[in-house]
């Protein structure tokens, strides 16, 4: 039987809104994606087959406003951009990693 072991300042509402986040359809797959570097939308777009361009914006989006990607504008144009990490979606790395490691026991 598994015993469950509770750490000091354990917050399963934390836990549960994190894993809420990153089920969303197409998050982790862009979060993937941008972990090899910055990209521009349509590289992003073009690695994940079969996203909208209205989800791929959404999601765009809702990582940006969680401070997990930046968009940074190239050559001064408000017309070039490019979506990169921030540390803090580089630390997702290793949630994603250790869902991977999970799912395969």
């Amino acid at each position: 039987m598994l015993q469950l072991v509770y750490r000091e300042g354990f917050d399963l509402d934390c836990c549960h809104e994190t894993i809420e986040f990153l089920g969303k359809r197409w998050m982790v797959r862009i979060i993937h994606v941008l972990l090899d570097g910055p990209k521009r939308y349509h590289e992003i777009y073009s690695a994940i087959p079969g996203i909208s361009d209205k989800l791929l914006s959404q999601r765009l989006q809702e990582l940006i406003d969680a401070h997990l990607v930046e968009k940074d504008y190239i050559e001064a144009s408000l017309k070039k951009v490019s979506y990169s990490l921030t540390n803090k979606g580089y630390a997702f790395q290793k949630v994603i990693c250790a869902f991977n490691d999970w799912q395969k026991l």
